[in-house]
């Protein structure tokens, strides 16, 4: 009898269930699409805010400077003392060296001036000019002269061929005895006239011992017949 019982009082609790479910409303059914669809928005939305937090978070961006020109030095000029005035113009005076070159005449001296070395010619001794020679033939020309200077000639001055026929063997003659100032004296030179037929002159001239050629030239002129 409890057997019994006890399958009755299942059976009867399975009627009841199964009239309780079908009574019962249905379960709503889920979109999986709307779903998405608002998480998707969500998500836009908090990555939107996050930007527009960052953007007025960034600093302003630094304005890029302008080329603006530098000032330029100013070149003060060197100052190398006060100018010239009352000049302008006027070309600077060179001063030329007038001492004579040795081995060159003199230059003759002022008028009134005291001269160390000067010679003056005074005469033709013998065989004056045109004189005529047989060629080969030998001679010895003389002159008269006086020194005209305030200084003596003595070691180191001669009469020194300096223009004409080398043919004749001119040479320069030493002065042997010293002439004092004022004196006059005779020089002589030996010569030999050339073999050719023709006109042959030669000159001489005073040579101090410094080497400075100075006064009068003397001069032979002669023609070989």
């Amino acid at each position: 009898m409890k057997i019994k019982s006890t399958f009755v009082l299942l059976f009867l609790t399975t009627l009841m269930l199964a009239a309780c479910n079908v009574g019962a409303t249905p379960a709503p059914t889920i979109d999986i699409n709307a779903i998405n669809t608002a998480a998707l928005g969500t998500a836009l939305a908090q990555v939107s805010s996050q930007q527009t937090q960052t953007a007025l978070a960034a600093p302003s961006p630094t304005p890029l400077p302008t080329n603006t020109p530098l000032p330029q030095p100013t070149a003060a000029l060197p100052t190398t003392g006060p100018l010239p005035t009352g000049n302008a113009g006027v070309l600077p005076t060179v001063s030329f060296n007038t001492t004579p070159i040795a081995g060159a005449p003199a230059a003759p001296p002022a008028s009134g001036a005291s001269v160390c070395n000067s010679l003056t010619y005074v005469s033709d001794v013998n065989y004056p000019d045109g004189t005529v020679f047989d060629g080969g033939e030998d001679f010895k020309k003389t002159w008269q002269v006086k020194n005209s200077g305030t200084c003596a000639w003595d070691e180191g001055y001669k009469l020194v061929f300096v223009d004409g026929d080398k043919g004749m063997d001119p040479y320069d003659v030493d002065i042997r005895d010293s002439v004092s100032p004022g004196q006059t004296v005779e020089l002589s030179v030996d010569l030999t006239a050339p073999l050719a037929f023709g006109t042959y002159t030669g000159t001489w001239q005073m040579q101090s011992d410094a080497g400075e050629l100075f006064g009068d030239q003397v001069t032979v002129n002669f023609k070989v017949k």
